[in-house]
């Protein structure tokens, strides 16, 4: 009862202060509050055509094939005689989600968007869509409803396709793309019949959003480097002519319509974004019609300028500019002025408004920080580094008043500039001392002179057959289906049925895991557990072998310890603590067995759990040592808890709700990641327990495995 009292009351400790990070620092740094900013002059355009790429990178759209032909012809056409184009840098997370929201409203995506919701916005913000005077969308409902539900009024009007058409097993997925420009030629047939819906679209300040998913789809499942992806560039590229042609005559040819292509984000070869290769940050942007730059024949002196536009987040003003809306209220983009085919007063006044719009922001947010800090506490630019600083002269000051020697000064400064610089989880090479240590161990203490597979053939079948049937574009089997989602239910419960010798179960577990991590794999990561496991045998011995226990196949995990038997902490329980501490991208190919319809919280559970099957691995082998070396699992978890707890610690005080999203982010990971490893540890603790030493009895026998 008191082993489970103490698990308890450290859960809550910990579930405590991992909540607090959401309060204290995990709060939207947006504010609102500021003045919309107007260019008084006439804007170029009276409406703009938006075209999103979704996962298209910059290269594939740039670059020709192996015959020297263009991949997009009309793409290219754009650049060579009409248009302007570059190349944008957008930053980390490269997701749909923050990309989108760069792109139309102009930052990078709120931080308290990490703990709410993965189709839609946690707060109101403004975008160029809600600064027009109507948006029609067109494409995915993973995007599209952010926007429309973070407009003030009802003139973001939405069309999407049903979720079930985003599969990645799909003979097809361009299909998504076919489906946009179809349902945009019906909208602009049906809207010659239709007084009301036709004079708004020849209303001033309109946006036509045209979303296109099949690259990514398609980047996904085939890669970027595969004939599916490449032959969708073609087939966007030809349904952008085609809208061309159709916004181009049903406005008769008037020359007030800008057209805007890019993307949210690339891909890396291997199919996947949300890091920050240039595969995956580096998109296209092609601009051209109304107020746009047309193309320049350039001259052989001409000295260029091979830098990107910095942020997704420029093109939010230079869409607004050029229908003549207010920037949304919370941009951070500058104004590409090299974009621009306009007189100097209009890209003066919108270089101003941009200005005064961005210093607007800045206003609110310094006017909010004053009224909740204390007056001589408020300093805009703290850093980190001040608090070294203090401590510094603090131990100084201390050592002068006690005519303390030179030494002194030495020995009480030099642990400030070790714990910043060394100690450290940005410094990782600094766990190498901790495991070279270890790796003399053996040698230092004299120990090295002491001397159901037919389940993992079919998950390695299953595997097999499913990559073999999506490349045919077969679509997933329903027997590999079945078999898989059959094998992670039955990895719960398979490995309590057989004996609790701890080789025996040890065993069970591990080729129950196996069995789960296998169908989980796309490729040699699948070795992993194996080799773990093999690791992991060689500490249990090196361990019993330290304190020369029982023979470790007499070791029964179900056994009652005897109490009288259960020795005190040593320093030597130090060194299996900090050997245990050690071990604490978005892929959807790893689910293909299970699922390939695009779910991200299913999805994202099983990525979880592959995660998570190295580490029940290693807490089982920990409670095999603490059962071998007779040791109280409280006791020795208790050190591995306080060796956690350091290191949340740290990283609770450079947690940073200020600066890019990247920075907040990061910081903000590492104390999650810490927390929630000590919060799963405890977890995973009482878990392992149960798939060490309880054991399920069919009837009144006990099935014995390995008799």
């Amino acid at each position: 009862m008191n082993i489970i009292m103490f698990f308890l009351v450290g859960l809550l400790v910990h579930v405590v202060f991992f909540i607090s990070i959401f309060d204290i620092y995990f709060t939207s740094p947006l504010v609102h509050g500021m003045t919309p900013q107007h260019v008084p002059l006439p804007p170029p355009a009276k409406r703009l055509v938006l075209f999103v790429a979704d996962g298209l990178r910059a290269d594939s759209l740039f670059k020709p094939d192996i015959n020297g032909t263009s991949r997009a012809p009309y793409i290219r056409s754009i650049i060579k005689e009409r248009g302007t184009w570059g190349v944008s840098h957008t930053r980390v997370p490269t997701e749909s989600r923050p990309g989108h929201v760069a792109l139309i409203a102009g930052f990078y995506e709120d931080v308290s968007a990490v703990a709410k919701g993965w189709k839609e916005n946690p707060v109101e913000f403004d975008s160029v869509f809600n600064e027009s005077r109507h948006t029609w969308c067109w494409g995915s409902p993973d995007i599209l409803p952010m926007f429309a539900k973070g407009a003030t009024g009802d003139h973001v009007y939405t069309y999407t396709y049903p979720a079930a058409m985003e599969d990645f097993a799909s003979t097809d997925a361009s299909k998504l793309d076919t489906w946009v420009f179809d349902e945009v030629k019906a909208f602009m047939n049906s809207a010659r019949g239709n007084q009301t819906l036709l004079s708004k679209l020849h209303e001033e300040k309109n946006v036509f959003f045209l979303h296109l998913l099949g690259l990514d789809t398609n980047g996904h499942a085939h890669r970027p480097m595969s004939k599916e992806y490449l032959e969708n560039i073609g087939l966007v590229d030809e349904g952008v002519a085609e809208m061309v042609s159709v916004f181009e005559e049903f406005y008769g040819y008037d020359g007030k319509t800008a057209y805007v292509f890019t993307a949210d984000h690339g891909m890396t070869n291997w199919g996947s974004h949300g890091a920050s290769h240039p595969s995956e940050t580096l998109t296209p942007l092609v601009a051209w019609g109304a107020g746009l730059q047309t193309a320049q024949r350039a001259s052989t002196t001409q000295n260029y300028n091979d830098d990107y536009l910095k942020g997704g987040f420029n093109k939010s003003p230079l869409m607004s500019s050029l229908i003549g809306v207010p920037i949304p209220l919370n941009s951070v983009g500058v104004l590409p002025l090299q974009y621009l085919n306009n007189s100097l007063h209009f890209k003066a006044e919108s270089m101003y408004a941009n200005a005064i719009q961005i210093l607007e922001q800045f206003k609110v947010k310094v006017t909010q920080k004053k009224e909740t800090t204390l007056s001589f506490l408020f300093t805009p630019y703290q850093g980190f580094q001040r608090v070294f600083i203090g401590v510094g002269l603090v131990v100084s000051f201390f050592l002068l008043l006690q005519s303390s020697p030179f030494t002194y000064y030495i020995y009480c400064l030099l642990p400030v500039p070790v714990w910043y610089f060394v100690v450290s989880f940005f410094y990782r090479a600094m766990l190498t001392l901790g495991l070279i240590i270890l790796g003399l161990w053996p040698f230092v203490s004299g120990l090295y002179r002491k001397a159901k597979m037919l389940q993992v053939l079919l998950c390695v079948y299953v595997l097999a057959s499913t990559h073999s049937s999506l490349q045919m574009k077969q679509g997933l089997p329903l027997f590999s289906q079945l078999v898989s989602w059959a094998t992670l239910g039955s990895s719960f419960f398979v490995p309590l049925l057989s004996s609790t010798r701890l080789f025996h179960r040890l065993l069970s577990i591990l080729l129950s895991l196996i069995c789960v991590y296998l169908v989980l794999s796309t490729g040699y990561e699948a070795l992993f557990p194996p080799v773990l496991s093999w690791l992991m045998f060689v500490w249990i011995n090196m361990e019993q072998e330290a304190v020369d226990t029982q023979n470790l196949y007499s070791i029964d995990f179900a056994e009652n310890i005897d109490l009288t038997r259960i020795r005190q902490l040593r320093l030597d329980d130090i060194r299996r603590s900090y050997f245990f501490s050690l071990f604490h991208s978005f892929d959807p190919a790893s689910v293909y067995c299970f699922l390939t319809v695009f779910n991200p919280f299913i999805m994202g559970g099983l990525l979880m759990w592959k995660v998570l099957i190295p580490f029940i691995i290693v807490m089982c082998t920990f409670e095999s040592i603490q059962v071998s070396t007779r040791l109280s699992s409280r006791s020795l978890f208790l050190i591995v808890l306080v060796i956690s707890d350091l290191m949340a610690l740290h990283f609770f005080f450079l947690v940073k709700d200020y600066g890019s999203w990247l920075d907040i982010g990061t910081s903000i990971s590492h104390y999650v990641i810490v927390m929630s490893m000590t919060i799963f540890l405890m977890l995973l603790s009482v878990m392992t327990h149960i798939l060490t030493s309880k054991r399920i009895l069919i009837g009144q026998k006990m099935k014995m495995h390995f008799k």
